[in-house]
């Protein structure tokens, strides 16, 4: 691929050309997943292990056959219409009333024949009722349904002690009450429950200052906002960043909260592959040659959007070479941790930790506290002043010639417009005092639980190390050794896994509706609660059951589980791996391709 400024994307890795151009300086240099940066903001760092990630292909005749599972439920679909429709079979799904009936439809018949015929079959893997704390065990209220999974009643039994292998647990701070929750019972009992108030009017309370200061210590930035919600952290604040003129380049694989939010705030959305940098580079390039369509003018704002660990895939995004493109085209970079932050890293700061960069490479950094910190709510940090100023006052010259820098990304064309980056004199926003007044969460959204927050900064604190002991620095270790011990033992099994090695995020590949059910039921009869995942959450042909590792999960826990697993696979045929890579995830060795409409 071509070169601009020193760097390139080749085989899906960015490498440093020994060519200077116009006195440039060399960029970094990424070889098969690995940093060498000699210097960086007068800081070193270094990532020393090589990226493994699987994304294994399924055998021809496992995608025939679940298909034709698709195609067989679809026809019996059908037929149960027809028969619902004369009247011989009931039906349970929501109708229009008949004094309605010359209204247009509330109820598009065709949008739900999917969840009408073939989720109701599986229905009762999903929705199951906890009555108690989300731990590595749990208890499980049983419940039946005596009309095909249309409604559920409880038979009053409670299955005890059930392996918890789905919540995002990860570090085991969601747990019963004991002694060291104290402060939280303190807040509690001084501040309430409810706020009754925004952030913007009568909302923000001491907790929230102090907890904004420790995120902010704990990241290593400058500042940070907290929110009472994760999901609304995403889709309520994207729009308050970028709006019409602004141009999002997303992830195909980004959490449904960042598609909201991109969705919302009017900014023209392009998708690049899945943590491939030849797409995300592409679009980069034709961003800044072309600009917006029709007018042809230059973007007010590019915003890259990626996600730490993705949480279908259990993939980890490619920070180092992402970081390298942002800088290089100019470009901020919003980055979810929400399944990374505590979970990855030495000391549990995330991604950019794990990959020993510096944080101020990253200009928003957003993450959420229900995952690895036992509570809820979500977070932006990042540097009081970014690279770029918020207001969009950033320029960008059309040239009609080739200046030295970019003389390769036009060496196939004879004169092409090139755009030259310069710096407009612009007052530069602090990134949360933006926010506090610009976020539709901070301005319309009651703000986030005293007690919560209170779990949240004693739970930051034991990771910190604050608390006086190394539990937190202890947990962080566990959840690693789990998460490669399980992992490695479901490749021994034969099972196709997604994913890095080191995320805890573990997908295991089912592939067939029929099977997902079975798999899930035969497991909970044994004690085990696993979470399935099919289609529209993952595409049609990859249903899987989707793993989650718990620094709280014994040696014995995850043993009897993979005893389980091997049974299971065995009864029905799960084993699908030839250890075989997927071309689907990353296109290293194409040079130029179109993306999918």
């Amino acid at each position: 691929m071509a070169n601009s400024g020193g760097g390139a994307v080749c085989n899906g890795n960015l490498h440093n050309h020994k060519k200077q151009s116009d006195g440039l300086p060399s960029e970094n240099c990424t070889k098969n997943g690995i940093l060498k940066e000699a210097q960086q903001n007068g800081k070193p760092h270094f990532y020393n292990k090589p990226i493994v990630e699987s994304f294994e292909e399924a055998p021809l005749h496992v995608l025939v056959f679940t298909y034709m599972g698709y195609g067989i439920g679809t026809l019996f679909g059908y037929l149960r219409d027809f028969l619902r429709s004369r009247g011989i079979e009931k039906c349970n799904a929501a109708v229009e009333r008949e004094e309605q009936k010359d209204f247009v439809p509330l109820y598009q018949n065709f949008e739900n024949f999917y969840t009408r015929n073939l989720y109701m079959r599986i229905r009762d893997n999903w929705n199951r009722p906890i009555c108690s704390a989300p731990g590595a065990l749990f208890d499980v209220m049983e419940r039946v349904s005596d009309d095909y999974n249309w409604t559920f009643r409880f038979t009053g039994r409670i299955i005890k002690d059930v392996i918890n292998m789905g919540s995002y647990n990860f570090l085991g701070l969601a747990a019963r009450y004991d002694e060291s929750m104290r402060t939280v019972k303190d807040v509690l009992e001084s501040h309430g429950v409810g706020v009754a108030s925004t952030r913007c009017e009568m909302g923000t309370l001491n907790k929230h200052k102090e907890l904004e200061d420790l995120v902010a210590k704990f990241l290593n930035v400058e500042a940070a906002m907290v929110f009472g919600m994760g999901f609304a952290t995403n889709s309520m604040n994207i729009p308050a960043l970028v709006g019409k003129g602004c141009l999002i380049l997303s992830d195909e694989l980004n959490h449904a909260s960042l598609v909201l939010g991109a969705r919302i705030s009017g900014a023209t959305i392009r998708i690049f592959k899945h943590n491939n940098m030849q797409s995300l580079e592409k679009l980069l390039r034709d961003a800044i040659i072309y600009g917006q369509p029709r007018t042809r003018r230059a973007w007010k704002k590019i915003l890259i959007l990626v996600e730490g660990v993705y949480s279908m895939e259990g993939s980890i995004v490619r920070l180092p070479q992402i970081v390298a493109l942002k800088k290089k085209y100019k470009a901020y970079l919003y980055i979810d941790e929400a399944h990374s932050i505590g979970s990855l890293g030495p000391t549990g700061r995330g991604v950019v930790e794990f990959f020993g960069m510096d944080p101020q490479d990253v200009d928003v950094l957003m993450g959420t506290f229900t995952k690895s910190f036992g509570a809820a709510g979500g977070y932006i940090a990042g540097r009081k002043s970014l690279n770029l100023p918020l207001d969009g006052s950033k320029n960008w010259r059309v040239f009609g010639r080739d200046p030295p820098a970019y003389a390769e990304t036009c060496s196939d064309t004879a004169r092409c417009k090139i755009l030259e980056n310069r710096d407009m004199k612009g007052e530069q926003e602090d990134l949360v005092d933006y926010l506090q007044v610009h976020s539709h969460s901070a301005a319309y959204a009651t703000s986030m639980s005293p007690p919560i927050a209170e779990q949240i900064i004693r739970s930051m604190k034991l990771i910190m190390g604050l608390d006086g002991t190394t539990q937190g620095l202890q947990r962080v270790r566990q959840l690693a050794k789990n998460t490669r011990y399980f992992r490695q033992r479901l490749n021994d099994m034969g099972f196709i896994v997604y994913g890095n090695e080191e995320s805890p995020v573990i997908p295991v590949l089912l592939y067939m509706p029929s099977k997902v059910a079975a798999f899930a039921r035969h497991l909970l009869n044994r004690k085990i609660g696993v979470v399935v995942v099919g289609f529209p959450a993952t595409p049609l042909a990859e249903a899987r059951a989707r793993f989650c590792l718990s620094a709280a999960h014994t040696r014995e826990m995850l043993d009897t589980v993979l005893e389980a697993l091997d049974e299971m696979g065995d009864l029905l045929q799960l084993k699908y791996s030839r250890h075989r890579k997927s071309a689907r995830p990353e296109l290293y060795d194409e040079t130029s391709f179109e993306l999918d409409d």
